[in-house]
């Protein structure tokens, strides 16, 4: 039994401090930012569960003046005065099971009536935005003080109808007056933090709102959520030590495999190093390295989003270099995916470019990139998880033993398993080159292995197809449909695509592989090691 209570089942600062849960202290920003930059209106984009909730509540109880709660952390030894606001806090979230206009309109003005009943105001209006405005007023002159108003989450109901294009246009016209408040009276409000993972230019929250401070992608508040590597190394490591002790493997190995799977999240151009908390502290809770996040559901939501961009294949954007302007563009107004996957943290920033300011987007960590690829594999495929783990676990004996041939033997037979209307019953695929599906299809099936897979590797002079690492080889392959196997091997000569590979210490081999787009399976392939030697080579 662990000695240490993380939070897993709850986002309220008061229980996890009450209770003393494991809490990694973010107090400094709140004092960095009410009391050192002085802002009044902050808005804050991240991914879900990436800690936005508990940074709310933990605002919450400190204009609330509940001193005792902070006893030890950093912002005891900053502020003075400890004064109490009142705080309206609405978290959007609780209209996530909304179906209808008439149910969200109904909690919302639930949340409304709470606060009405708490401070004693009344409710002689039924428009919401002229309520919350009289209820402000309301509260500043009666409590003597101004109010903070905390929203979370607040693009939650137009996330759950991007799509319904009759239930957007409603949502935008109940909510811009509500969101349109928080400017009007801005005399009487302290201070106001909204959260959310996506833009919305049409909601007004940033036209109407023009003195909203978008700190998101600040370098200073890189590490408002989440978890840095500097508090992993400090804080939280005799968590995990103790989840080291438990797997029976080293500290450094714990923290290689929490950073392989956890980490890699970036949100500005010069961010700190930050961990998926979601993830992060179940790990070090159950002594289980799993896919946590995506087990929370989110992949089923993805799944629906790339519905809608049926040409893109969202693999293709793991290092995909664009502008700032391209990837934190406003949801609704994007013409591909990318934005949705970069504000929902399946893509973080890479590497920032200050000559061309360019950035590059990649998956985070091999959490996101395995639940992106099994998630995509059932969408793709269409095959019974019983026949696709039999595939893969066949694979993963014959690749373990360094045996490529009968790898891609198993690998033949599962293709020929597959409907054989497969490339053309799925709209996107009708619009994409068959060599794409085929690099896709061979990427998903072999990221199902305990190996490492990479597509469209860059090297100096181009990008090879598909690279798998295992214990003791490295295998780089170069796909052709309706070509040859010659020309597949003269391109990964001509390109040095095993050049970045060649002081690893592991065995390289290069292999062509060519498809027929009329038989719709792998023709023919043939592997060569690094001297050109042929190792293998098959023919159907």
């Amino acid at each position: 039994m662990s000695k240490f209570i993380y939070p897993i089942d709850t986002d309220q600062f008061q229980l996890i401090r009450e209770q003393g849960k494991i809490y990694v202290d973010k107090t400094g920003y709140i004092h960095d930012l009410v009391n050192v930059r002085k802002y009044q209106f902050v808005f804050l984009a991240r991914p879900r569960r990436f800690g936005k909730s508990l940074f709310c509540n933990t605002l919450k109880a400190y204009f609330q003046g509940q001193k005792e709660l902070f006893d030890g952390l950093k912002i005891s030894k900053l502020e003075q005065e400890w004064k109490k606001y009142p705080v309206l806090h609405f978290d959007m979230s609780e209209m996530r099971n909304c179906t209808t206009i008439k149910d969200m309109l109904d909690v919302l003005s639930a949340m409304l009536h709470r606060y009405e009943a708490q401070y004693g105001a009344t409710k002689n209006i039924d428009d919401l935005g002229a309520r919350f405005s009289q209820l402000i007023r309301f509260v500043h002159e009666s409590q003597k003080a101004q109010a903070v108003v905390i929203i979370d989450e607040y693009d939650t109901p137009m996330m759950r109808n991007l799509y319904n294009d009759d239930m957007l246009k409603e949502l935008r016209n109940m909510l811009r007056g509500f969101y349109q408040t928080v400017k009007i009276e801005g005399a009487h409000i302290k201070f106001a933090f909204i959260t959310g993972v996506t833009k919305f230019s049409q909601l007004s929250i940033f036209s109407e709102l023009n003195n909203l401070v978008q700190i998101s992608m600040e370098d200073d508040y890189s590490g408002i959520c989440g978890i840095t590597q500097h508090e992993l190394d400090t804080v939280l490591r005799p968590c995990v030590e103790e989840y080291a002790q438990c797997l029976n493997i080293s500290t450094s190995e714990a923290y290689a495999l929490l950073k392989r799977n956890y980490d890699g999240y970036h949100f500005s151009a010069k961010s700190q190093d930050i961990y998926a908390p979601f993830s992060l502290l179940r790990a070090l809770n159950l002594k289980s390295t799993s896919h946590y996040w995506f087990e929370s559901g989110t992949m089923t939501a993805l799944i629906e989003h790339l519905k809608h961009y049926p040409e893109y294949n969202p693999l293709d954007f793991d290092g995909v270099e664009l502008s700032l302007d391209a990837f934190n563009a406003p949801c609704e107004r994007a013409r591909t995916p990318i934005p949705l996957l970069y504000q929902s943290g399946y893509l973080t920033i890479a590497s920032y470019d200050a000559d061309l300011d360019s950035y590059t987007l990649r998956f985070p960590n091999y959490e996101v990139r395995q639940g992106m690829v099994k998630g995509l594999t059932n969408y793709l495929m269409d095959t019974d998880d019983l026949e696709q783990d039999s595939a893969i676990i066949e694979m993963a004996r014959a690749l373990n033993k360094g045996n490529l041939a009968t790898a891609l033997t198993i690998l033949r037979s599962y293709i020929a398993s597959l409907p054989y209307d497969i490339i053309t019953k799925k709209e996107w695929m009708r619009r994409k080159e068959r060599e794409s599906f085929y690099k896709l299809l061979m990427y998903v099936v072999f990221s199902l292995l305990n190996s490492k897979v990479d597509t469209e590797v860059k090297s100096i002079m181009g990008r090879a197809d598909v690279v798998i690492k295992t214990k003791n080889d490295i295998y780089v392959l170069e796909l052709k449909v309706d070509d040859s196997v010659d020309n597949a091997l003269a391109q990964i000569d001509s390109k040095g695509y095993t050049i970045p590979y060649e002081a690893d210490g592991r065995k390289v081999t290069k292999c062509g592989i060519t498809i027929s787009s009329e038989a719709r399976n792998i023709t023919h392939w043939r592997a060569l090691d690094t001297k050109g030697n042929t190792i293998a080579e098959q023919q159907f």
